[in-house]
C-alpha cells in the first residue's frame, strides 16, 4: 500500500515539475522576444522620435543633435589642392585684416603689420554642412570647420620707443562655422548672381604669442593688448553679421552688403542676489553689455559700491545689423580697483524674441559661461527692459519724429503724447529732446502674505514709496498687527522725467524703538508711460513671501529742453 501512495506521489510531483519548468521556459522566451522587439524599437528611433520622447534638460551637456552632413569627400579633394589655396588664401587674408589690424593697433604700438602670413601645410577639416532655409531669393549653406594647423605668421610690431619686435603667432587651433550665401539666383549659369562668405559662429579660436628671439613679458601688456587687437580684427573683418562679396555676374549687389536694419535700446535696470566676490564687504558690481563684441561698441555701466542688489537705471543704444541671428549679452563683474575685474556671471538674449516696437521686460538668469548654460549655480539675475525699432518703422505710432530732435528710440515711443497729435515744431536750428514729464498716480492697495516681523508673529507694516532720481519721498499708515495689511492710499508725485526715473516701494515694519525694512519692489515708469494705467501684484524682493497689489496711472505733463 505504501508502495503505490508513493508511486502516485511521486508522478504527480513529477507531473507538477515538468509544468512548471515548461511554463517558466514559455515565460523566459516570451520576454526574450518582448525584448527583442523593444530593441529593434529602439535600434529604429529617429533623432526626432528621441527628441520629443526627451526635453533638452534630460540630456548629458555632450550630446549633441546635429542637422549637418558629413563632407569626408570634401576633406579628401581639399588635402590635394590645399598648397594652391594656401597661396591665394595667405595674400587674401592678408589684403584684408592687415588694414584692420592697424585700425584696432594698441596706442602702446606705432605700426603693426604682417611680415610672413602661410597656412601651413595641414588642411582644414569640414565636419558638416547644412542647408538654411532662404525663400526663393537664395540658397544659404552653412559648413562647420576645424583646423588644428602649422601655419608661419610673424607680426611686424614697432613701438615709440624705436624698438622692433617680430612677433610669431603660433598653436592655432579653430572651431566655427562658415555660412556661404548664394544669393540672387538668376536664369544664367552658374545661376546665382554673387557669394557671401561669413564666420557665422566662433566655437574656438586659440593661439599663443611668442617673441622671435626674445621674451614677450619684456613689455607688460603686450602680449594681453596683441591678443585683444588679434580677436577685434577677426570679429570686425569676418565674423557675421560682417560678410563679404564676390561677384560672380555683372550686377549691382549693394543689398547683400552690411548696413543697420534697426536700433536696440536697453535699459538696465538692476540685479538682485549677486554672488559675493569678495573676502571683505560685498561685490562693486558693474555690467558691460554689448551685441558685437568690439571695443568701440561695447557699453559699461557705472560701478555700485559694496552691493549686491545694485539699482543702475541707465541707458544703453546698439546699432542692429540682423535681428534674427544677432543676440545682447550682459556681464556682470566686481570691480577689483587696479586688479583685473572678477566675472560675476553673465546672460544673452536673443533679438528674435523681441516684438519689434514694443518694449520688453525680462529678468535674466547669470551663468558663468554662455556656452554651457546648465549652471545649476544662484550667480543672481539681471533685470532688462528692451525696444528693438526696425529701421524706417515708427513703433507703430502715426507720425515719424522730426530729424531736427535727438531722441533715443524709448523716448521716439511717448512721442504722440508731446503734444496731443504726434507733431513737434521746430523753433529754431538748436536740437530739442523731449522730457517725459507728468504726473504718477499711485494706489497702495494692499499687502498679502507678509513674513511675522515680531516675536508674536506679527508685523505692523506701511509702505514708503521713493522716486530714485528726484527723491521725492512719500508713506502710508502703519497697520497695526497685520500680515495682510489693506491701505488704499493714493499719493501723487510730480515725475520731471519719466523716462530716465523709477520708482522705489519698500515695506517697513513700525517699532516703539525704531523700523525693520521687510522688503521693496522696484518699478520703472516705462509700462504706465506705455499703457497709460495698470493694476500689478508685485513680488516683494528681500523678503521670503509677500505681494504688494498696486494700481498706477499716468497723466502727461511733456515739456521740451534744448540741447
Amino acid at each position: 500500500m505504501g508502495f503505490v501512495v508513493g508511486l502516485v506521489l511521486g508522478l504527480i510531483v513529477g507531473l507538477a515539475l515538468i509544468v512548471f519548468f515548461v511554463r517558466s521556459e514559455n515565460a523566459r522566451s516570451k520576454k526574450r522576444t518582448d525584448l527583442a522587439a523593444m530593441v529593434a524599437a529602439f535600434a529604429r528611433i529617429t533623432v526626432e522620435d528621441s527628441r520629443k520622447l526627451l526635453s533638452p534638460e534630460y540630456y548629458p551637456p555632450w550630446v549633441v543633435f546635429s542637422h549637418r552632413q558629413k563632407l569626408t569627400w570634401l576633406n579628401v579633394q581639399l588635402e590635394k589642392i590645399w598648397p594652391f589655396v594656401n597661396d591665394a588664401a595667405s595674400e587674401l587674408i592678408k589684403a584684408n585684416v592687415e588694414p584692420i589690424l592697424e585700425q584696432y593697433r594698441p596706442v602702446i604700438l606705432a605700426s603693426l603689420s604682417f611680415s610672413k602670413l602661410t597656412l601651413g601645410t595641414v588642411a582644414p577639416q569640414f565636419t558638416g554642412v547644412s542647408i538654411i532655409e532662404d525663400g526663393k531669393e537664395g540658397i544659404t549653406m552653412e559648413l562647420e570647420m576645424q583646423w588644428d594647423g602649422n601655419p608661419s605668421i610673424i607680426l611686424d610690431i614697432k613701438t615709440y620707443l624705436g624698438v622692433s619686435l617680430p612677433v610669431q603667432v603660433k598653436n592655432i587651433g579653430f572651431t566655427g562655422v562658415f555660412r556661404l550665401i548664394f544669393r540672387p539666383l538668376v536664369a544664367e549659369f552658374p545661376c546665382f548672381g554673387a557669394v557671401c562668405f561669413s564666420l557665422r559662429q566662433k566655437k574656438k579660436l586659440d593661439f599663443t604669442l611668442k617673441v622671435v628671439g626674445g621674451d614677450m613679458s619684456s613689455i607688460p601688456g603686450l602680449s594681453d593688448a596683441i591678443e585683444s587687437t588679434i580677436r577685434d580684427a577677426v570679429e570686425d573683418s569676418i565674423t557675421w553679421p560682417v560678410r563679404k562679396i564676390i561677384p560672380i555676374l555683372p550686377g549691382d549687389y549693394s543689398d547683400l552688403e552690411l548696413k543697420p536694419v534697426g536700433t536696440l535700446e536697453v535699459k538696465l535696470v538692476q540685479a538682485k542676489e549677486l554672488t559675493n566676490k569678495d573676502l571683505i564687504g560685498k561685490s562693486d558690481p558693474y555690467a558691460v553689455l554689448y551685441v558685437r563684441p568690439l571695443q568701440d561698441r561695447m557699453k559699461k555701466s557705472k560701478t555700485i559700491n559694496n552691493q549686491l542688489n545694485p539699482i543702475w537705471n541707465e541707458h544703453f543704444e546698439f546699432v542692429i545689423e540682423d535681428a534674427s541671428t544677432q543676440h545682447l549679452v550682459v556681464k556682470i563683474y566686481d570691480d577689483e580697483g587696479i586688479q583685473a575685474s572678477e566675472l560675476i556671471g553673465c546672460a544673452q538674449i536673443q533679438l528674435s524674441e523681441l516684438e519689434p516696437g514694443k518694449v520688453k521686460d525680462v529678468w535674466l538668469k547669470l551663468v558663468k559661461d554662455l556656452e554651457i548654460q546648465r549652471d545649476n549655480k544662484n550667480r543672481g539675475q539681471v533685470h532688462l527692459e528692451l525696444l528693438y525699432v526696425p529701421s524706417g518703422k515708427q513703433n507703430g505710432f502715426v507720425n515719424p519724429f522730426s530729424q531736427n530732435y535727438s531722441m533715443t528710440s524709448l523716448e521716439k515711443v511717448f512721442k504722440t503724447g508731446a503734444n496731443g497729435n504726434g507733431a513737434i515744431e521746430s523753433d529754431g536750428p538748436n536740437k530739442r529732446d523731449i522730457i517725459v514729464r507728468g504726473v504718477l498716480s499711485i494706489t497702495i492697495i494692499s499687502a498679502e502674505d507678509l513674513p511675522p516681523a515680531d516675536l508674536m508673529g506679527k508685523a505692523d507694516p506701511f509702505v514708503v514709496l521713493s522716486l530714485k532720481k528726484s527723491g521725492a519721498k512719500k508713506k502710508t499708515r502703519v497697520v497695526s498687527d497685520n500680515l495682510n495689511p489693506v491701505w488704499n492710499q493714493t499719493f501723487d508725485f510730480m515725475v520731471e522725467d519719466g523716462l530716465h526715473d523709477m520708482l522705489i516701494l519698500e515695506i517697513w515694519d513700525h517699532d516703539t524703538f525704531g523700523k525693520d525694512l521687510m522688503g521693496r519692489c522696484i518699478l520703472t515708469l516705462t509700462r504706465v508711460l506705455m499703457e497709460g494705467e495698470y493694476k500689478e501684484s508685485l513680488a516683494v524682493d528681500g523678503a521670503k513671501s509677500g505681494k504688494l497689489n498696486v494700481h498706477l496711472k499716468w497723466t502727461h505733463r511733456p515739456i521740451f529742453r534744448d540741447s
